[in-house]
């Protein structure tokens, strides 16, 4: 899911432990209805300062990563983009080896020809976002079926879509978000740009001080930051990689204060958060807590393991895995600490609670009683179903398509697979190109003894974990051929597989 621009503002009044902060998350057009708040908290700006698709304004200055990985702010007149080190480590292992080891070393261009081309990195700026509510319900009734209201939603968006296409220049994206768990849903016009530079970073032992586990942590001290540059054609538009393309001069930059903060100063953070998850029901919660979560976390510690036993052999090894290591290593922190919180909230019994008031209010009223009165209990229904595969699920797509090889086979093997069946020879080509390209990329980052050690550990882990009735009947053939030893067929899986 693409993430939303959104503000969060904050009335800093100290960092001690009895600091509290009045806090808020509101879309960036409806800005308008919390300015009074804000206002009286310290906002020296205006509504339009911040968001106008008019005239220049904050908004300008504020990119998404990737199409919605991370936030960054362009920060000169120049296209410099600062934004979280771990939002450019990828970028940062990718040009990095054991002679120019930018991870421990760090990196700085002294001059723009200096700079590095970051292939496929992207970054995107919000030009608009409209509500289109009314036009995405249109035809949808509480008759309306689930898998109805799927396909009419699926089919008024690629009208919405192709409409504003129509009406605007090539160079725009145009793409539409659900919010309020599909209750409203918002148009947002983006710029794209696909000439995106590195143009420094610290060492990691400033950007990423304390480890990928303190990504987690508060308070936090670490140096989180790396610096690139969008740039332009000779017209400001999004151009590919050229050594003609210059610096984009932005709408809107964000000046830089040498003055310091205090203690009661009025903070906003303005960026592009992920979604969240704050409509499970309490089966959702107990779920969560009680199976995905703890079988996310032991996998993937398994993971981490198993990668830093093959990084500790070599500084090639170590700056092949340092990005694919730091990503495993994200969320299985985040795992960790959202399990603990959500059991030390007492999170499931405050949703049972809500439910009940919810089924009491539901009861109340014969009219309400029938439209809404059956709402908890087909969710204990659907949440019986769930449980019973979700460990299938959950290792299918943390242990089996974990590893490189079976991750790279699947992601990339077989459009091309496909494209043969077909017979298409255009199309075979073009997966063919597309084919060699992933491969080149992949393998440069891949080591096959550390590959060997994850495949055969996840299947294990698969094999022992998921229940045999919900296994395939291939790897419950593969059980019984090697006794139950996944190390051994992965070892020979390994010496005879073409990839």
């Amino acid at each position: 899911m693409r993430s939303k621009l959104v503000l969060v503002t904050a009335f800093i009044v100290g960092l001690s432990q009895f600091s509290k902060a009045d806090e808020g998350m509101w879309m960036l057009s409806l800005i308008g209805k919390n300015y009074k708040d804000m206002k009286k908290k310290g906002l020296k700006l205006k509504p339009k300062d911040i968001y106008n698709i008019n005239k220049s304004s904050i908004k300008d200055a504020i990119v998404t990563l990737d199409h919605g990985s991370c936030t960054g702010e362009i920060i000169s007149s120049q296209g410099l983009v600062l934004t979280n080190h771990h939002c450019g480590y990828g970028e940062i292992q990718m040009f990095s080896t054991p002679e120019h080891d930018y991870l421990t070393d760090g990196f700085w261009a002294m001059s723009k020809d200096k700079e590095l081309y970051a292939p496929g990195k992207t970054m995107s700026i919000m030009v608009e976002m409209s509500d289109v509510t009314a036009q995405m319900l249109e035809g949808i009734t509480d008759a309306t079926s689930e898998m109805e209201r799927l396909g009419m939603l699926q089919n008024n968006q690629k009208r919405i879509m192709e409409n504003a296409k129509k009406n605007n220049e090539s160079h725009f994206d145009f793409f539409v978000e659900s919010f309020f768990d599909g209750n409203e849903f918002y148009m947002f016009k983006n710029i794209t740009y696909k000439d995106i530079r590195l143009v420094g970073a610290p060492p990691s032992s400033v950007g990423k001080y304390g480890g990928d586990t303190d990504n987690w942590m508060w308070p936090r001290h670490t140096g989180d930051f790396c610096m690139f540059r969008i740039y332009t054609d000779a017209n400001g538009k999004p151009a590919d990689y050229s050594e003609n393309n210059i610096p984009l001069v932005p709408k809107h930059h964000l000046p830089i204060s040498m003055n310091g903060v205090d203690n009661g100063d009025f903070t906003m953070v303005f960026g592009y958060p992920g979604s969240t998850d704050r409509f499970l029901t309490s089966h959702g919660v107990k779920l969560a807590v009680e199976k995905d979560q703890p079988a996310r976390v032991k996998i993937r510690r398994k993971k981490l393991d198993l990668m830093k036993a093959g990084m500790d052999q070599s500084d090639k090894i170590r700056i092949q895995y340092a990005s694919k290591y730091a990503q495993v290593a994200n969320y299985w922190k985040y795992f960790i600490g959202q399990s603990e919180q959500l059991t030390k909230n007492k999170v499931y019994d405050k949703k049972v609670a809500i439910e009940n008031k919810f089924q009491k209010w539901a009861d109340a009223d014969p009219e309400r009683k029938k439209k809404y009165g059956s709402v908890i209990s087909d969710f204990a229904t659907a949440y019986e179903t769930k449980n019973k595969y979700w460990y299938a699920s959950t290792y299918l797509n943390e242990a089996v398509f974990g590893p490189d090889l079976s991750g790279f086979i699947w992601r990339h093997v077989n459009g091309y697979k496909r494209a043969l069946e077909g017979k298409d020879e255009t199309k075979i080509a073009q997966a063919k190109e597309m084919l060699l390209n992933a491969a080149k990329s992949h393998f440069k980052d891949y080591n096959i003894n550390v590959d060997e050690n994850i495949y055969g550990a996840m299947l294990q882990m698969y094999s022992d974990d998921v229940p045999n009735d919900l296994q395939p009947e291939m790897l419950l053939d593969l059980k019984k051929k090697y006794n139950n030893n996944f190390k051994k067929y992965a070892g020979e899986y390994f010496r005879n597989s073409p990839f």
